[in-house]
């Protein structure tokens, strides 16, 4: 066996804001195979997997699912959902990704922490979602 080298795919690594928010990079995937790198926002008051707005998903010609209405701390919100891929740390992902208008950063939601632990420590830089 090699020694292990480079990304350990058992944890995601994130990076604090200016503001102390939570992000992690997120690649969204297009249907052709290219890759987008982004910066995503952890929104624990986001049910879903991954938020973002209409105008995010040009280009990426994702396959549309359904619309789903939500409640947001704007109140009510007609979401579409759309059936993707997207990448972290090296891992693919096929999730239900919430598209709408006047989403102001793309998000990540709670249904990451189902299955990983969120480990937040500001002081000492630590910022990471460790699978259970």
């Amino acid at each position: 066996d090699q020694p292990y080298r480079g990304v350990r795919h058992d944890m995601i690594e994130g990076r604090f804001g200016d503001k102390d928010e939570l992000f992690f990079e997120v690649d969204l995937i297009a249907d052709n195979g290219l890759e987008l790198p982004v910066d995503a926002l952890l929104d624990t008051g986001f049910s879903g997997w991954l938020a973002m707005d209409i105008q995010d998903l040009e280009g990426l010609d994702w396959t549309y699912v359904r619309r789903q209405e939500m409640r947001t701390a704007k109140g009510e919100f007609d979401f579409d959902i759309y059936a993707e891929k997207i990448r972290i740390e090296g891992q693919e992902f096929d999730i239900p990704v919430h598209v709408g208008a006047g989403v102001p950063e793309i998000l990540i939601g709670r249904q990451w922490l189902k299955n990983r632990r969120l480990v937040v420590d500001i002081s000492a830089g630590v910022l990471t979602l460790e699978a259970n």
